[in-house]
């Protein structure tokens, strides 16, 4: 055996794994899995292992979020064993679900300022025009509601007759408003008046003071009370989707493994696949919530934007049952008739278990203010 020539260079060392000792053949530790880069070395690599660590942003999430759009293409590769180049399910739901929430607080708030600043027009009104709402509180019978009812509307539309034709556009609001809450006080009393339960057990100050639905009816009118009151109520209702979300998608794969039994996907791939159907749902409300907010702000800048961004949240909301059909279909492969047959039953039972989960989800967030 020939000697090496010692005036050959030498090659360079192998770089070794600082976590492991291990010799480094390219930029990831092949046994611990450890990055060659240090975040502590390079501003850099610190800001991408920031990005990385929660969307492990390398590339994947904007070819996940691309392939997303078509219906079924993600799952079936990722099924197939393509899983490296996009973004787990499970993560990808995750983030798509607390986005979609964090931006639908937002528009939804928007929305309901207007709603908000109605109701302190009113509330405003009947402290100028002094509406009565506890002899309405007091009225022990209907008669009783309907005979004040009647005198305090008299006495807005004698305060409407004093000022005549020349009051401001803001009195005459705040006479309406205040007409408002009359009717609306009388309501509500009448209301309450025709569920008084018959029995005085019923009225047992303990256990109406300690059920659940007595703690939410006080919470309701908590918020009521409040000025941001109707906004403040919904972006509660809406904080309370992720629960209700990660209790269906569980029971979306118990479905498909019942109406696919025969197939041989196991129940963990059918879970797959509704994390994935899941995210496109996500991915659809979040830009319809964002494009809300967008047409807030153009509509005193830009007017005649707010049409075709309308439209494009129409497209949006009308992509959503057709993206999961269409999924249906090229996932599971069968015919379009069998497809559109278990797709619409699936659909009524979903529609049920959601509807059912997003009430016990919706009273629990209420009982728990």
């Amino acid at each position: 055996m020939s000697e090496p020539d010692p005036r050959s260079p030498l090659p360079a060392p192998l770089r070794a794994c600082e976590n492991c000792s291990t010799a480094l053949q390219g930029v990831y530790c092949h046994l611990c899995g450890q990055s060659e880069h240090s975040p502590t070395r390079h501003l850099g690599h610190a800001v991408e292992e920031v990005f990385e660590s929660f969307w492990h942003l390398d590339g994947r999430i904007f070819r996940t979020l691309r392939d997303l759009f078509v219906p079924g293409r993600i799952a079936e590769r990722y099924l197939s064993g393509k899983r490296v180049c996009y973004v787990a399910p499970m993560r990808l739901f995750v983030i798509l679900s607390l986005l979609t929430v964090f931006v639908a607080k937002l528009a939804i708030g928007d929305a309901l300022a207007l709603q908000d600043a109605e109701r302190a027009a009113e509330s405003q009104a009947v402290a100028t025009y002094a509406v009565d709402k506890a002899g309405f509180a007091a009225a022990d019978s209907i008669a009783a509601v309907d005979a004040l009812r009647e005198r305090e509307l008299d006495r807005l539309a004698a305060e409407r007759a004093v000022l005549g034709p020349d009051a401001s556009e803001a009195t005459r609001g705040a006479i309406a408003a205040a007409e408002r809450v009359v009717n609306a006080e009388a309501e509500t009393r009448r209301r309450r008046l025709q569920r008084a339960p018959e029995d005085a057990s019923a009225d047992d100050p303990e256990r109406d003071a300690n059920g659940i639905g007595a703690r939410i009816e006080r919470n309701v009118e908590a918020y009521s009370s409040r000025r941001d009151g109707a906004a403040a109520l919904a972006r509660t209702l809406v904080g309370a989707a992720p629960m209700t979300l990660f209790i269906l998608v569980p029971l979306f794969a118990v479905l498909l493994k019942l109406f696919y039994i025969l197939g041989k996907r196991s129940y963990l791939e059918h879970v797959v696949i509704g994390l994935y159907s899941h995210a496109y749902l996500m991915l659809a409300l979040l830009l319809v919530f964002a494009l809300s907010l967008l047409a807030s702000w153009l509509g005193t800048h830009v007017p005649w934007a707010s049409r075709p961004i309308g439209w494009i949240q129409g497209l949006l909301l009308m992509s959503m049952p057709l993206y999961l059909l269409w999924m249906q279909k090229r996932v599971y492969g069968q015919g379009w008739w069998m497809t559109l047959l278990k797709y619409c039953v699936i659909g009524q039972i979903y529609l049920l278990m959601f509807l059912f989960v997003a009430l016990g989800t919706g009273l629990y967030a209420l009982a728990g203010m």
